[in-house]
Parts: C-alpha cells; sequence; structure tokens
C-alpha cells in the first residue's frame, strides 16, 4: 500500500504544482486539477511548500503557478523537476535589476 502524497495546483494552465509533504524522489504522483489531471514521476526530492513541474518548461518559458506567471525558466525544466530559484528567475520584484547605480 503506497503513500498519498497531496498537491495543489489551482488553475489548468499551471505548469507547476506545490508538494503539501515531503515527496521523495522517483514517486509517480496524480495532480488534479478541475476536470484535468496528469500522472507525473518526480526526479528531484520536493520538499514541503515547494513546486515541480507538471509538464515541460522550455528555457526562457513562463513558470504558472495559481494562474500567475511566477517566473522564467533560466534552463530547460523536466516534468516532475523541483522548480525553485536554481532554474527560475524571478520577474517581480526584483529591485537588484532596476538599473540603480549606487
Amino acid at each position: 500500500m503506497g503513500t498519498a502524497y497531496k498537491t495543489v495546483m489551482m488553475k489548468p494552465q499551471d505548469n507547476v504544482a506545490v508538494a503539501l509533504s515531503n515527496i521523495p524522489k522517483g514517486t509517480v504522483i496524480q495532480v488534479q486539477c478541475w476536470d484535468w489531471s496528469v500522472t507525473v514521476k518526480l526526479v528531484s526530492d520536493i520538499e514541503f511548500g515547494h513546486k515541480f513541474a507538471v509538464r515541460a518548461i522550455p528555457a526562457g518559458g513562463d513558470v504558472i503557478k495559481y494562474g500567475e506567471v511566477i517566473g522564467a525558466a533560466v534552463t530547460e525544466i523536466a516534468a516532475g523537476e523541483h522548480v525553485h530559484v536554481h532554474n527560475v528567475e524571478g520577474k517581480r520584484g526584483r529591485g537588484d535589476r532596476m538599473g540603480h547605480a549606487n
């Protein structure tokens, strides 16, 4: 009998889901969002509250969570891969990108 891991994905256009517990690498998980669902094999350990891709995201592509663009993929991100600061560049609130000279 396997462990049922819970995730949250709010909008069908999202390309990431959020883990509601720690989920180990290699876990095959069913992600459900409204009438859309996908089965994903995790290629990374995913910690509670962290994101993983539910479909491939091309390098430079938008990362979409809760129906909103939250960043851009720095490299190609495979389905099941951990999505975090190592492979996503934020598009909001980047004061270091404002061009201020100090």
